[in-house]
């Protein structure tokens, strides 16, 4: 249920590939056109037809010597249900800026290969396959050529490295007796049948090891291994940033969790593996360096970074087996001397998004306090935070002595900023969304620190309607997060978005409850083996405290939520002592015990149930599974609406239609929409469209 900064990049890139072939196989262009009408303009609130018009910056690069600046750019065409993504070139010194790439193609994961080339990723053949041009937009050469997408790559020095998938395992009817080719049915043995939004069909992403001479990459080698049944990058975000290639291309790290089966479901523990391109032999780091040290590595070791002289690796390490919100500790290899180090060791704190400041020190985005900072850390561990504010910085891109982040707020989609290093000053060098923010009114967002009832304090932001008159009052609603160890910080989001709850006439109140990291591993850690205590206790402190403002319409109040936003909103459903006068929950987990034999990744709800539910000797799993959700559904008395996606794995739309069951043999007024092709998350142009009517046709109908 993990809400991961990398699934807005992957939405973002699987959204803009969503495109129409011609008769030829090639992408049919896409016509964009999202200036904003005479009626929006002088409505000045966003709407959801409004946010689909916002252009979205996504990854961003600068060139070797720092003065130039590529960045995607993805905009949809709301009739057409689909997007493109665009490459974009900036002059650092000048500001001048132009498109490289027309609307035929969808475009993306750029990498410069000096200061006037770079290389990227377009369909613009009807395959995904790896090209180049000069920055002038010119000389335009393509250097894949395969039979399978390439759906990843790298370049440096003489060497590259692709992604592509590989058929591995036999597990179609076909495969097995290729008499029955009309039978569709698929065997397994072992676990996993199924993860995120598809089925195992038997083939896996590998890793291939290439030449790159004369412009071209050569036939690579599989150095994962043509019969190994595991992914990398690892499923199921498949983030090519966890395989990274030595400065001189000589060497090349990644990430892989070399295990299947029952095993595979319920472990985390990859490993940081090296590949030398000159002996053909592969490392496993992570193992080496266990066999040295007082430290086993078996939970996630990922996203490994090479230092600028390619003798030291950086990578982020998780303590605990099974626990995929442990703290994310950053470990630095060094080759040359095999030793490993613990560089975060004194700090609580998550390392995440690092990049090399020379060969003794790094930067990276650190969680903090509900927001996301650069900071900078020595080899000695010596921290230091570089920014500060309330915003999220996403990603940055560092060369030529420059800082380019990428960041959002609340109120403000990306857009691309100048860091100052020295005083974390940030410039805004990107303005995809001018004619947005000239025409479209914000409300106020307010920070406030909640009293817990166990003595604490919680971050809660406070999202007000445009043009907020205190002396009326408003119907308000508890926002409950997903994860359950995600942040509920200045993120914004294209389904979940405050200001677009807030522009329909809300009051949004959106808590740090237990489970938030950013706060201290302790704070994270409290929620696992008690969803149903302190989290909830938290979340009604928070309703309850704003709710004293004499501009909340105590008698119309809401509570909506997401995964496990939408299990806090069952369990409210059936706890919530009249709060509430509607409920809306999407792709929540509502009853335990099936959850646990219905989703895929075992080790989560291993780790944060307690266990499973046949464990009758754990006391922490009986106690999870007494406080299941649907065991609190004869208390149910209030409207609700349940929101699901036919193919989400995670958790599977049983679990919604187990919910829906439940309220309307009850009585209960409910309603399902159910999404026969979308996931875990809403992603398709018009589905969004109508996710929102639904969503907002419920709320005005019982708050309004």
């Amino acid at each position: 249920m993990k809400k991961l900064l990398f699934i807005m990049t992957l939405a973002t890139i699987l959204a803009g590939c969503n495109c129409e072939k011609s008769d030829e196989g090639k992408p049919k262009p896409l016509v964009i056109d999202n200036a904003l009408t005479a009626e929006e303009k002088e409505a000045g609130i966003l709407t959801p037809e409004v946010m689909w018009k916002m252009s979205r910056i996504g990854a961003q690069t600068l060139s070797p010597d720092g003065t130039k600046l590529l960045y995607a750019v993805t905009q949809y065409n709301l009739a057409e249900n689909r997007g493109i993504s665009f490459l974009w070139l900036k002059d650092m010194a000048t500001g001048e800026e132009r498109c490289l790439t027309d609307n035929s193609s969808t475009n993306h994961s750029a990498q410069w290969l000096d200061n006037e080339n770079f290389a990227f990723l377009s369909n613009r053949t009807g395959s995904s396959q790896v090209w180049a041009m000069d920055i002038e937009g010119q000389n335009l050469r393509q250097l894949t050529s395969f039979d399978k997408d390439v759906e990843g790559y790298g370049i440096a020095g003489d060497h590259a490295f692709y992604v592509q998938r590989v058929k591995v395992a036999p597990l179609k009817g076909v495969d097995k007796y290729a008499d029955m080719d009309k039978s569709k049915v698929r065997i397994y043995d072992d676990l996993m049948v199924r993860h995120w939004d598809y089925w195992d069909d038997g083939s896996y992403l590998h890793i291939f090891a290439a030449d790159y001479s004369d412009g071209k990459i050569s036939e690579g080698v599989d150095i994962i291994g043509a019969d190994k049944a595991y992914d990398a990058p690892l499923a199921p975000y498949f983030d090519t940033a966890e395989i990274r290639l030595s400065p001189d291309g000589s060497l090349l790290a990644y990430t892989c969790k070399p295990l299947t089966g029952t095993e595979y479901a319920l472990s985390t523990d990859s490993d940081i593996f090296l590949y030398d391109f000159a002996t053909k032999a592969t490392r496993n780091l992570s193992k080496e360096a266990a066999s040295r040290i007082d430290e086993k590595f078996v939970g996630y070791d990922k996203y490994p970074v090479f230092s600028p002289d390619g003798r030291k690796i950086a990578f982020r390490s998780q303590r605990r087996p099974g626990n995929e919100a442990d703290q994310q500790r950053l470990w630095v290899y060094d080759l040359d001397t095999d030793e490993c180090r613990y560089i975060t060791r004194n700090h609580d704190i998550c390392a995440t998004e690092v990049v090399w400041d020379g060969n003794e020190a790094m930067y990276f985005v650190l969680p903090w306090r509900a927001t996301h900072q650069i900071a900078h850390i020595d080899l000695e561990g010596n921290l230091k935070h570089i920014t500060a504010g309330d915003h999220d910085i996403n990603s940055f891109t560092m060369a030529g002595g420059r800082i380019v982040a990428n960041m959002n707020t609340i109120s403000k989609a990306v857009e691309l900023y100048d860091v100052d290093v020295k005083s974390g000053a940030l410039s805004q060098i990107t303005d995809v969304n001018r004619e947005i923010y000239d025409n479209i009114r914000f409300g106020k967002v307010e920070k406030r620190w909640i009293d817990t009832t166990d003595g604490k304090k919680m971050l809660t932001w406070v999202i007000l309607p445009p043009d907020f008159d205190p002396t009326k009052k408003y119907p308000t609603l508890l926002y409950c997060q997903g994860g359950p160890q995600s942040i509920v910080s200045q993120f914004w989001s294209y389904r979940w978005n405050f200001q677009l709850i807030a522009a329909q006439g809300y009051v949004v109140v959106a808590p740090n409850r237990r489970g938030c990291p950013s706060f201290g591993q302790e704070w994270t850690d409290q929620i696992s083996g008690d969803y149903s205590g302190q989290n909830i206790e938290d979340y009604l402190a928070a309703i309850d405290q704003v709710s004293e403002e004499p501009w909340v319409d105590k008698e119309h109040r809401g509570c909506v939520g997401a995964s496990y936003g939408g299990y806090s909103t069952y369990y409210l459903a059936g706890t919530h002592e009249g709060r509430f006068k509607a409920f809306i929950a999407h792709c929540g987990i509502f009853n335990f015990e099936s959850m646990y034999g219905h989703t895929e990744e075992l080790f989560f709800v291993t780790n944060d149930y307690g266990g499973a539910y046949w464990d009758e000797d754990n006391a922490v799993a009986q106690r999870s599974y007494a406080n299941s959700p649907h065991k609190k559904v004869a208390n149910w008395d209030t409207p609700i609406m349940i929101i699901t996606g036919e193919r989400d794995y995670r958790i599977p739309y049983s679990q919604s239609l187990e919910a829906f069951t439940a309220a309307r043999v009850q009585g209960i007024d409910a309603r399902l929409v159910s999404f026969e092709n979308e996931a875990h998350q809403v992603f398709q142009p018009q589905n969004s469209i109508v996710w929102n009517r639904e969503f907002f046709g419920w709320l005005d109908k019982y708050l309004k």
